[in-house]
Formats: C-alpha cells, structure tokens, sequence
C-alpha cells in the first residue's frame, strides 16, 4: 500500500516539475489508517503532499513515505531523520515550547471521541457508566489531556496496534470504548456503514493540530514550506477536497 502512493506522489511531482532539477525532501508519516492514508493510495496526506508540490515550493519536490511511529521517534531523537514530517502535534514529542524542531501553523485540527456500541453506549456525560470499563487505545500514541482523565474516571487502557484494530476489537465485544479521533471514527463508521452499530461521544479535551515538524537544520526548507501552509486554508480547491474525507 504505501508503494502505491509513493509511486503516486512521485509521478505528480514528475509531471510538475518536468526536467528541471528538484531537491527531494521526504515527508516522513506514521499515520497508516483513513482518512489520513487509504490502500487506494489517495488520503489527506497523499492529497496534501500533491498540493504542496503543484505550490512549487523553491526547488523542492516532496515524496511521502511511512515509518511506525516508534522508529519515526527514534530517528528524530538521535538525529538520523532524512527528512520532515507530516501531522505532528507538539505536545506528542516533548516540545510544547516548540524549540526542539521548528513547526508550521496547523493545516488541519481534530479532537478524540468515545465511540462504543450503540447497544452498550458508554457515555463520558455519565461517569458511573466508565468505571471498570476497558478503553482501547492505541500503542506509542500519546493523548493529551486524556491519559489523567481516563484514569480519573477509572477506564482500564488495552493497547492496540491501530485505530481501526480497536474498533474492530470493540465490534467483537473484547473490550467497551475506544478513544480515538473523531475524524477517524466518523470516515469508519460512514465507509464501512455501522452509524447504527456504533456510538459517537466528542470528548472535553482541546482539539489535536496537525502540523509539519523540521528540523533545526532544515531551517531553509521551513522557510518556505510555512508561508504555503499559512495559506492552505483559504485555498478553496483544497478546502474542497478535504470535504470528500469529512
């Protein structure tokens, strides 16, 4: 899968850019689930990696790539990244300050959701009804404003590998809820039609911002790819097609 819009991406950039010579720059994903990244190859980050070399940024051509979180981690903390990444929140690596790397403004903002069976609701409006029970939650990933309000409210994390492998887990009854982004949740519910089996509760913490990370020593590619993404959102042609994953 991630072959397919590897592939993909780099023939937009070769129709864009034609002969001219480009310097590659990586973007670096551990996002492998939709609406982000789908098997097809399309996705909000394939889409926006697409944008972003039709933006013609210097010379720069931008391919997308995966990497599990856990090795992503790893290479930005020893240094050995080639390259940037794609829809990163500051809080999640340790840098709320945002001095270890430097950040673009946010190109897209989420916030997590309760979603359980719709024959068994675990509503967070009823504190009774999430004592004891177990929450699926996704293995490396950190929530912000969550982690003391799960344990406040006595939920019982069981770690998965994947947003769409606790979901999945939940539809089989192994365990109750599942906290995951509400962008994520409504695209599987809708594509995989279980609005009626499933419910959907937004939950009071402060939305999650997705965002590009580089580091110090790209400054040169920041300089130019943060002025692009400070004007993403009044782009209707974008605007349109992030409303195809809503």
């Amino acid at each position: 899968m991630h072959n397919i819009f590897v592939r993909m991406v780099l023939l937009s950039a070769l129709l864009l850019t034609g002969s001219a010579w480009a310097e590659v720059v990586k973007v670096y994903t551990s996002a492998n689930f939709a609406p982000l990244l789908l098997a097809d190859g399309r996705g909000i980050y394939p889409d926006l990696v697409v944008w972003l070399n039709q933006q013609k940024i210097g010379q720069f051509t931008f391919e997308l790539h995966y990497l599990p979180r856990k090795r992503l981690q790893v290479k930005l903390e020893d240094g050995s990244l080639d390259g940037i990444v794609i829809g990163m929140m500051p809080e999640w690596l340790g840098d709320a300050a945002q001095k270890k790397y430097l950040w673009t403004l946010p190109f897209d903002t989420d916030q997590f959701a309760l979603v359980s069976l719709a024959a068994q609701p675990i509503d967070p409006a009823r504190p009774a009804s999430l004592r004891g029970q177990s929450v699926g939650v996704t293995m490396g990933y950190v929530y912000p404003g969550l982690d003391q309000w799960m344990a406040h409210a006595g939920l019982q994390p069981s770690g998965g590998v994947s947003d769409e492998n606790n979901i999945e887990k939940l539809l089989r009854g192994r365990i109750a809820c599942v906290v995951v982004a509400e962008s994520m949740a409504r695209y599987f519910m809708r594509t995989h039609h279980l609005e009626q089996r499933l419910r959907l509760y937004p939950l009071p913490a402060r939305p999650t911002e997705r965002r590009f990370l580089v580091q110090h020593r790209d400054a040169a590619i920041h300089a130019q790819l943060a002025p692009a993404i400070r004007k993403l959102r009044d782009d209707p042609a974008w605007q349109q097609a992030l409303q195809a994953y809503r």
